[in-house]
């Protein structure tokens, strides 16, 4: 790479539950830069949450951020005219960024009245390994172990 690596910006911890995981997650919530909503929405759905599951609802979503985190993925490899897919291992930031971004998604495509029921639904979900974010966590895991036999192409 020619240009240095762009420095970590700081990331304040949340007001609530003062927890740099939970930002991450709102950041990731967030559109249009409307972060005291995505705020609203995450400590809505983390309530209703605590509220279905009789538990503390932030370690609900912590365990269910886990469920969904990828271990390994495919990348796409050229190599003598063919495209491989081979397995790598995740770095622990893409891992966590990823799972995030699967439970987000994930929520925004259920249909429930509101954006705080849909994430909750899924983090219900994802808790007990089921729903979407949780099977493509699943695919992306069966799809690095089909293609084990390319692991010695690594890069």
């Amino acid at each position: 790479m020619r240009k240095a690596k762009p420095k970590k910006r700081i990331i304040l911890p949340d007001p609530k539950f003062n927890d740099l995981l939970v930002t991450k997650f709102v950041n990731n919530l967030m559109l249009q830069g409307k972060k005291d909503l995505a705020f609203k929405i995450f400590y809505d759905a983390i309530d209703v949450v605590a509220e279905r599951s009789k538990e503390d609802g932030l370690e609900v979503w912590k365990k269910a951020l886990a469920n969904v985190t990828p271990a390994v993925e495919v990348r796409s490899r050229r190599i003598g005219g063919a495209t491989f897919q081979i397995p790598t291992d995740i770095p622990p930031a893409r891992k966590q960024s990823i799972g995030m971004k699967n439970l987000i998604l994930f929520a925004r495509k259920r249909n429930e009245k509101s954006m705080a029921r849909c994430l909750a639904s899924e983090v219900l979900a994802a808790y007990k390994d089921e729903g979407g974010a949780f099977k493509r966590k699943e695919d992306t895991h069966r799809m690095a172990d089909a293609n084990k036999a390319f692991s010695h192409f690594r890069f």
